[in-house]
This record gives C-alpha cells, sequence and structure tokens, in this order.
C-alpha cells in the first residue's frame, strides 16, 4: 500500500539533492495560473453576476445572490448539534489563548541621545478569509482563521465557503455556525478562484479586501498568487502533510493511525514516515491494511494518497540521518516519535509545526491544541510559517530626530549619498543646515 524509499548505506547527499530522493504531490500551481486568470478578470469586470454563474457552473446551485443571510446565520447555530457546539467553544477557547499571547507590543529603541526609532504594529484593515467546502467540510478552518484575525484587531472580516446544493446554496451549516460563534456576520457563497478575486477587487455586494488568507484546492492558490502584490496572503496551501520521525520505541499501531488520518484529507495527501528501524517500518505497513479497511473514505482518497507517489516509508541509519531527512523534507505537520522526543523536536529546523511524542498526534493540533493548523506546505517550511496574529499585523518604523542627533550624523547621511551617486537626498539634508555639512561632535 505505501512504497519504501532506502537512504541507508550511502552518505546522504546535501540541499537539492536530498530534497529531490524524498516523496512529494504534483502539485502544479503554474498551470493552474492560466486557466484561473480568466475567471479572476471575469469577476473584476462583472462582479456579483460572474459569482453567480460561477456557482451554477462549478458547484451545480443557482443563486440569486452571494450574500449569506443573517437569519441563515442564525438559523445554522440554532440547528448546531449541542456536542458539536461545545468542541467548536473548546477549539476557539484554546485558539484565543494561545494567540493572545502572540500580539506584540510597541518598541521604541534610542539609537542616540535624541534620536529614536519606534516600531508600532498595526492591523490589516479588512481580511477576507475562505473555508474550503469540498470533499469535506473544515469549521476548524473557521476558527484557525479567524481567531488569530480577531486576536491581531482586525476591524473587517469577510468569509467566504463553496455553495452547497444540498442546503439551498448555501454554505454548509457547521460553517456557518462556526461563523455565528465567532461573530462573523459577513459571509459569502462562493468557492475557488472566484472567491479569491471577490476578496482582490471587490463586488456591488463585498467589499476589497487588503489580504485573502485561508486553505483550498489548487485553484484557490494559484488565484492567490495571481493576487499576490495586490492583496496580502498567508500562503499558497498545497496537499497536507505528515511525516513522522520514529524510532524503535515508537507504537506502530499510532504512527498507522496518524498517517492515515492526514490520507483522508485528499487523494493527493502526504502520508511519510522516516525511520532507522526496520522492525517499526515492517510493523506499521502491516499496521496500515487492517486500519484502513476499518475506516471511510477509502478508494477515493485514503488508498490513492498512501500509494501515491507522495507517501512513503523512508529507511535511514539512524536519527541524526532522520534529522537530516525531515529537515529537507520541511513538514507541514512533523511528529516525533523517539525517545527523548521533545530534545529531538528542539534540533527540527524546518517544520510547519511540531507534534512531540505519542501524546500529541497531528489531530489533536487540527481541532483543539490551542495551536494553528494552517501552516506552510510543499516544503515551504524552509522559509515560511504557520497563520499566526503577526501574519494579519504590519510593523511600521517611527523615526524621532532632533536637530542635534540628525546633525551628529549627517556628514554620513551625505557620504553615502554621494556614494550612490544620489546627490538630492545629501542635498535634503544640508538645506536644514544652511547648505553646509555640520561637523560631528
Amino acid at each position: 500500500m505505501i512504497s519504501r524509499i532506502d537512504l541507508r548505506g550511502d552518505a546522504l547527499p546535501e540541499g537539492p539533492a536530498l530534497r529531490a530522493l524524498l516523496p512529494r504531490a504534483d502539485f502544479d500551481v503554474a498551470a493552474a495560473l492560466e486557466k484561473v486568470r480568466p475567471i479572476c478578470e471575469d469577476v473584476h469586470h462583472r462582479g456579483d453576476a460572474a459569482l453567480i454563474e460561477y456557482a451554477e457552473k462549478f458547484d451545480g446551485v443557482r443563486l440569486t445572490q452571494v450574500r449569506v443571510p443573517a437569519t441563515a446565520i442564525a438559523d445554522a447555530l440554532t440547528g448546531l448539534d449541542p456536542v458539536v457546539r461545545e468542541a467548536l467553544e473548546e477549539s476557539i477557547r484554546r485558539a484565543r489563548i494561545v494567540h493572545r499571547e502572540q500580539r506584540r507590543a510597541p518598541h521604541t529603541t534610542q539609537v542616540v541621545p535624541g534620536g529614536t526609532v519606534t516600531e508600532k504594529w498595526v492591523p490589516v484593515e479588512r481580511v477576507g478569509l475562505y473555508a474550503p467546502g469540498g470533499r469535506s467540510v473544515y469549521p476548524s478552518s473557521v476558527i484557525m482563521n479567524a481567531v488569530p484575525a480577531q486576536e491581531a484587531g482586525v476591524e473587517s472580516m469577510a468569509l467566504a465557503s463553496p455553495p452547497q446544493a444540498d442546503f439551498d446554496g448555501l454554505p454548509h451549516p457547521t460553517i456557518l455556525a462556526a461563523c455565528a460563534l465567532l461573530g462573523i456576520d459577513e459571509v459569502y457563497a462562493v468557492g475557488g478562484a472566484q472567491a479569491v478575486a471577490m476578496f482582490a477587487y471587490g463586488t456591488e455586494t463585498c467589499a476589497p479586501a487588503n489580504m485573502v488568507t485561508g486553505p483550498g484546492n489548487i485553484w484557490v492558490a494559484a488565484a492567490k498568487r495571481y493576487f499576490t502584490g495586490r492583496i496580502g496572503i498567508d500562503t499558497e496551501a498545497g496537499p497536507t502533510e505528515i511525516a513522522v520521525l520514529a524510532d524503535d520505541t515508537a507504537d506502530a499501531v499510532h504512527v498507522a493511525s496518524d498517517l492515515i488520518s492526514q490520507a483522508e484529507h485528499d487523494p493527493l495527501a502526504a502520508a511519510v514516515l522516516v525511520t532507522d528501524s526496520i522492525a517499526l517500518a515492517d510493523a506499521v505497513a502491516k499496521e496500515l491494511e487492517p486500519q484502513v479497511a476499518a475506516t471511510k473514505h477509502v478508494e477515493d482518497r485514503i488508498v490513492p494518497a498512501l500509494s501515491g507517489r507522495q507517501s512513503a516509508i523512508v529507511l535511514v541509519d539512524g536519527l541524526e540521518e532522520g534529522l537530516r531527512v525531515v529537515d529537507a523534507y520541511g513538514a507541514e505537520h512533523l511528529e516525533i516519535q523517539t525517545a527523548d522526543a521533545a530534545a529531538v523536536a528542539a534540533r527540527v529546523k524546518n517544520a510547519g509545526a511540531i507534534f512531540v511524542g505519542p501524546w500529541a498526534p497531528v489531530s489533536l493540533g487540527d481541532y483543539c491544541a490551542g495551536s494553528n493548523h494552517v501552516l506552510p506546505t510543499g516544503g515551504c517550511a524552509c522559509h515560511s510559517s504557520g497563520l499566526s496574529v503577526q501574519s494579519f499585523l504590519r510593523g511600521i518604523h517611527i523615526v524621532d530626530y532632533t536637530r542635534d542627533a540628525l546633525a551628529d550624523v549627517a556628514r554620513h547621511v551625505v557620504t553615502l549619498a554621494d556614494a550612490e551617486d544620489l546627490p538630492a537626498h545629501g542635498a535634503a539634508i544640508k538645506a536644514r543646515f544652511g547648505w553646509k555639512v555640520p561637523e560631528s561632535k
């Protein structure tokens, strides 16, 4: 069901050569970009009318309006299973605890007497949030996007999620109920690239946003790339990934269940085990079969994901080699199931989120750890972070110098301006001192 890659024996290569040996899903955003371009520009020119047409074309739903009525949001919360509501409320509570601690305070640095630079943090004014609605419904993604934005102080927030034929063209009721619990009253029944375009350009109904966040399919990722520079984005989210670094102390039942838990997202989902234990590799491969047979979404998601080129058991000589492999892979979710797991986790350089030991599975982080599950995929963890309060804040420097403080550094500014052949820069300094360069004290 799952292939093996044997990296034992020979010395592991460095950098790109090592990354090329590791499993990864095919996810061609560049190719998808050309297909979403006309959709995005159609929304630009025709607004809500284009959104309504695409809802019928892509979602099989004939809409009369794209904004979800307030009554529908309220009704969704009223009709929510009390047990699900309790779980959502606990997820929100824990996410707020973690994200509230991430807000940065302004900080002033005195560079010289009379010269200071203050960095203040200002939230983005308006954010568009995207909640997927394809193979699965993700109210947890509503929470993971909305809570950090709210804790950052974002004042205007709207959410888009695909219209559902089974629910009279509204987004899934659990999505709407999550919005109600979070106080989000501006919701649109719009999916895919057209939702990103709606937020980027604005329409008759929806005001444009400064930023769009939230996971989605390849069309959403391509639309984010198309609008990068016009709006801020969180990441071009690709198929979900789990990597497990494990030794012979790991429980094969746990490891197998965790690999399956990510494989059930999508046929392109990646499940990777990195281990130096042949016994564990054999046990996990054997354990996968009965666990897969006993669950749901087997043929359409789990089997294609586990048997695809993006999933594998990677054999290494030891823990040091295993660490090199998981750092080269840069997993969205990385579990450490080894002896002294906390110490091993502390050595990892590249991962979206790290889950330490047998009692912190990825499923916990997906819902109720308090951490954020919107994380970099496709190896982007080597340069990008998961969604947080900081994602919605902009650092602004405030420069405040007195006359004496400027005079003391004026000659250096003029010298550097001349070195760059920008004499007007130097002149802007000289003009303040009678067109002379003051002497430093």
